[in-house]
């Protein structure tokens, strides 16, 4: 069970859930309550293709680029800081204004890739298909991973409510929290990478 929870907790950091709410909110502030919630499930189906796709074939993609664990941990830990660093500092992102036909076409791109699974995410992904040898571990990555997706996607199909609710100002408060729980996760990353590499 605590593996269970610590990968979960893990994951869900990584897809930066509030900041992706936080942006589906701005880009279809012009759509319907259906419209999100068409678009939620459209996002969340996009994601668990994706991400299993990495989870699954990590072990190949290593293999076939010759590249080591560890290598890829320091890269993979570099580019999930410089995520950090944006939910941190706030990024802004201008693409409110989209019509009905545009609203759909944002599913894969850019709320699934980059904004859910970006290129730290993917690398932690790569990572962890790698790393979970036995059966028993990789069932239980998997069903993390899969809880994790249904939640963010439940988070997106009820914008609508939790922006009532909460508002956007808690909501871009939340996402700096996040930001800075992924600075230490991916400064854990590359000093275990490092630590692995140098044999320590």
């Amino acid at each position: 069970m605590e593996i269970f929870i610590s990968t979960f907790l893990k994951i869900f950091f990584l897809m930066t859930p509030f900041f992706v709410l936080t942006m589906f909110l701005t880009m279809t502030q012009d759509a319907t309550v259906k419209q999100r919630k068409a678009l939620a499930i459209k996002v969340t189906i996009s994601v668990i293709v994706v991400s299993f796709t990495l989870l699954f074939f990590g072990k190949h993609i290593f293999s076939v680029f010759g590249i080591t664990l560890d290598a890829f941990r320091i890269g993979a830990g570099a580019l999930l800081f410089l995520t950090a660093i944006d939910l941190v500092r706030g990024k802004e992102h201008h693409e409110s204004n989209i019509d009905d036909k545009e609203i759909s076409q944002l599913a894969v791109v850019p709320l699934s890739m980059p904004m859910i699974i970006g290129p730290g995410t993917t690398g932690i992904l790569l990572v962890m298909g790698a790393t979970l040898d036995d059966t028993s571990s990789f069932i239980i990555g998997t069903i993390a991973l899969l809880t994790a997706v249904l939640i963010i996607g439940l988070m997106l199909y009820t914008a609508s409510f939790i922006e009532e609710f909460v508002g956007k100002e808690a909501l871009s408060v939340v996402s700096k929290i996040t930001g800075l729980i992924l600075a230490a996760l991916s400064a854990q990353i590359v000093f275990t990478g490092i630590k692995n590499f140098l044999g320590l």
